[in-house]
């Protein structure tokens, strides 16, 4: 019960890696707030995961949404100890054929969403003087250019160096940001990521799936359940002294 007694915000939560991360806090003693631009599922998740679960609506890139998806997670819990930053969205094309829309839309969600989620709750932290954790997600797209993911690599790169200065910025008030780096995740996203590369690449359906998860040195693609325990760490008093690192979870793929 290594969160008994502490509250926490998941973005993304109603589904994937954000539903994982709130199973495991559930399961160390936390209450969660499931939030999401999605209410009919995040209700669910929330029913689903019981007592200690609570929906809210939440659209990262409106500043509205943010204030009141914190809002309504300080009235019904109490207070913000834990955030995780989960929200993202992916898309890949070759360079030649971004488009501005698209650019700015996973800005708008990956980094923007990242950062203003970030200053709400750091806000409502401050201010309670108790302190914090925040975690973001970055990603192995992150630490290196890829050539038709140009894009959602620039914003967990953007993720990563946004956690290094809010996390040296924060910790002069006990709050401490830091992030965690998957590799190649299996589960419902990555079936959207092997459709872009089986256009982009001419692959048939579920090859490119393959082949990622043949090439991490642990010998499979990871799930939703290995990135628990980093962000349990990461929320725990054990992780006092940690401030402003991302630490990679992917199975050997990335050595930093």
């Amino acid at each position: 019960m290594q969160l008994a007694g502490k509250t926490a915000l998941i973005t993304g939560a109603a589904r994937g890696i954000g539903r994982a991360f709130a199973e495991a806090y559930i399961a160390e003693g936390a209450r969660v707030a499931i939030a999401d631009i999605d209410d009919v599922r995040a209700a669910t998740t929330a029913e689903e995961l019981g007592d200690h679960a609570i929906a809210v609506h939440m659209d990262v890139t409106d500043p509205t949404s943010i204030d009141g998806a914190v809002a309504a997670t300080i009235e019904q819990l109490g207070h913000i100890d834990i955030l995780i930053n989960n929200a993202a969205l992916f898309t890949a094309a070759p360079i030649v054929e971004i488009e501005r829309a698209e650019y700015q839309r996973l800005f708008d969600i990956n980094v923007s969403g990242t950062l203003f989620t970030l200053q709400a709750v750091a806000r409502h932290m401050i201010e309670r003087g108790q302190g914090g954790k925040i975690i973001n997600m970055a990603s192995q797209a992150g630490r290196r250019g890829e050539p038709l993911v140009a894009v959602y690599c620039a914003t967990k790169a953007a993720v990563i160096s946004l956690t290094q200065s809010a996390g040296l910025d924060l910790i002069k008030n006990g709050i401490n940001v830091n992030a965690i780096s998957p590799g190649v995740v299996d589960g419902e996203h990555w079936d959207g990521v092997d459709a872009f590369f089986a256009k982009h690449e001419n692959k048939a359906p579920g090859q490119k799936k393959k082949e990622v998860g043949a090439a991490v040195p642990y010998g499979r693609m990871g799930t939703a359940q290995d990135l628990t325990g980093m962000a349990v760490f990461l929320a725990s008093d054990a992780a006092d002294y940690i401030v402003a690192q991302t630490y990679n979870v992917d199975g050997g793929q990335w050595m930093s």
